[in-house]
């Protein structure tokens, strides 16, 4: 079963709550700050529920789906009273979006709730352009970078022209397009991390990545940009770990242009 995507609000809200995701919290929390700042430049206010930890991700993709089950469930209840979800990450929201549904769809209850919020979590670009319509934040960046599809971001939830719309608007920034997936097909190519596949496969994780540092030097840029912060993190390691002067930065960074140094 697979919850519908997510029901655009006919009017702007007017507050949204702000889920982190563990990443963020734990080695990101710039991009927290970057995205309550983008999201009140749009005029929303931004409460941040306490308690939340993780979406339930991790061990959902490797198979303990119990123990996905318990935290899902506090997610549900931590933001049960959130008009609107939003996340900069759309692994995050691609996991609370579909595969909540799919946890709970033997309790009724709780499936009712998992569907309910399900409708009203956004990615950040996702929320940023369909719901509240607003692309230019007034920022600047000078240097040419190319823009990384993160797999659930693209595959999951279709989400490839929205974060392209809003670097669109950054005065300076010259963006490019990398090499499609393998043998020319449209489907953007992995970084390798995958959470928990990067560790345990990790010889197949680190070839992915070494194609992935490829494709990114071969369009001669000093940034690749993206939206989750799991492929920032493992492409930065594979970039420092070879001595490549290129950074990989989230989009909300660029946006607030607080890391243009």
């Amino acid at each position: 079963m697979r919850a519908a995507l997510a029901n655009f609000p006919m009017n702007k809200p007017a507050s949204v709550a702000l889920f982190m995701t563990c990443l963020t919290d734990a080695f990101f929390p710039d991009l927290a700050e970057d995205t309550v700042w983008l999201l009140e430049q749009a005029g929303i206010t931004v409460a941040v529920p306490a308690g939340q930890t993780c979406c339930g991700q991790p061990p959902y993709n490797a198979g303990f789906h119990g123990d996905a089950r318990g935290i899902a469930a506090h997610f549900l209840d931590v933001f049960a009273d959130a008009p609107v979800i939003v996340a900069p990450s759309g692994s995050c929201v691609m996991m609370v979006r579909h595969e909540y549904p799919r946890l709970f769809r033997d309790d009724p209850a709780r499936l009712a709730q998992a569907q309910a919020i399900a409708g009203r979590t956004y990615e950040l670009s996702e929320f940023l352009v369909n719901v509240v319509g607003k692309t230019d934040f007034g920022a600047r960046w000078e240097g040419r970078a190319a823009y990384h599809d993160a797999c659930h971001m693209a595959r999951g939830l279709g989400l490839t022209a929205e974060p392209r719309a809003l670097l669109a608007e950054v005065a300076g920034l010259e963006l490019v397009e990398m090499d499609s997936g393998p043998n020319g097909s449209p489907e953007p190519w992995c970084c390798g991390f995958g959470g928990a596949f990067a560790a345990k496969q990790a010889a197949i994780s680190g070839a992915m990545l070494n194609e992935k540092i490829r494709r990114i030097e071969a369009v001669g840029v000093d940034t690749v940009i993206t939206s989750d912060a799991g492929c920032i993190m493992h492409m930065n390691g594979g970039l420092q770990r070879q001595g490549k002067p290129i950074r990989a930065l989230h989009y909300a960074h660029i946006l607030s242009g607080r890391q243009n140094t």
